[in-house]
């Protein structure tokens, strides 16, 4: 079976969630290999044989912290050429897709990006796109070297499929840009206690209707009683009501949640853009005609202020 490399996404030895949903589309279409780089890579391996990682590459050195993705491009193209894989596969985070097109130039192959679902072709993996501010799907194959496919989160659910895991040493010669750029601080994002926007299973997003940012603190009600990710709309951040790091959108971030409720938000196609891929979508505006209604699985016309802080009640009931 041809072996499909992965780019392994951790964070000091812990796995995250994009990189096992890659695992379960790589087993699609052959044998899963999986890369991991940095600090901690080694620890990655039980988790990425758990779900189905036939083998584990690892490398770390000083170069992958200290500098930008080059180093990482160097490790991913010693990988590539030791492996002789049939397709690479990327997380499609911002370091992920920089890595993907660097890879790709580098070794004259095509690349997808923003893939949300995967399968075996005649020709080579098809991969399934939500593309022109996702107004239309499109299934696409790479007709030229090894494909490169970049997936978001959510695309695929995690399955559990124990494979040998075997940890191999990636021996890795850094090209002299590796070092061009170097990495001169770190500040450690403050956190939420909230699951990362672009990774969440759940995202709850206000808009216009929320009225203002001290209004904000019923959409972290319901996003907190379900365990969930706070969005905004664009009209939200440039308005100051919430930080642009929370923006779903075409100039923001693009979700595929299993849940996305949309609160006060008219439906505009820069914000469809950013979260028209979820699997279900619930809408709640008092604005029968508002757009968004035209999206939806299951649409409320009434007052957020209302609707909201009921729902958020009941889910605490049934949880409770």
């Amino acid at each position: 079976m041809a072996e499909v490399l992965v780019y392994v996404d951790h964070v000091d030895g812990a796995v995250r969630k994009p990189t096992l949903e890659l695992l379960t589309l790589a087993r699609r279409i052959g044998e899963p290999v999986a890369v991991s780089l940095g600090s901690g890579a080694e620890n990655t391996a039980s988790a990425l044989a758990e779900h189905g990682a036939a083998r584990v590459l690892t490398a770390d050195a000083p170069e992958f912290a200290d500098y930008l993705v080059v180093p990482k491009v160097d490790a991913l193209q010693a990988a590539y050429e030791a492996v002789s894989p049939s397709a690479v596969l990327f997380p499609s985070s911002a370091e992920g897709k920089e890595i993907a097109a660097r890879l790709a130039v580098r070794i004259g192959s095509g690349i997808i990006t923003d893939a949300v679902d995967l399968e075996a072709g005649e020709e080579g993996p098809v991969a399934t796109q939500s593309v022109f501010a996702a107004a239309f799907t499109t299934k696409s194959r790479v007709s030229r070297g090894t494909p490169v496919i970049t997936v978001k989160p959510n695309s695929a659910a995690v399955e559990a499929a124990p494979a040998a895991g075997a940890v191999e040493a990636l021996s890795v010669s850094f090209s002299e840009q590796a070092t061009g750029t170097k990495v001169v601080s770190r500040t450690p994002r403050e956190s939420t206690g909230r699951p990362d926007l672009t990774e969440a299973a759940i995202v709850v997003s206000g808009g216009r209707g929320v009225g203002g940012a001290e209004n904000f603190p019923v959409v972290e009600a319901l996003a907190d009683s379900l365990g969930a990710a706070v969005g905004a709309s664009r009209a939200a951040v440039d308005a100051g009501w919430y930080p642009h790091t929370n923006q779903v959108g075409q100039t923001g971030k693009t979700v595929s949640p299993q849940l996305y409720i949309a609160a006060g938000i008219s439906g505009a196609i820069q914000h469809r853009a950013g979260m028209q891929t979820s699997k279900t979508i619930v809408a709640v505006n008092k604005d029968a005609e508002a757009p968004i209604f035209d999206l939806v699985d299951y649409g409320v016309v009434g007052d957020l202020f209302e609707v909201v802080p009921q729902l958020t009640e009941e889910v605490k009931t049934r949880k409770g």
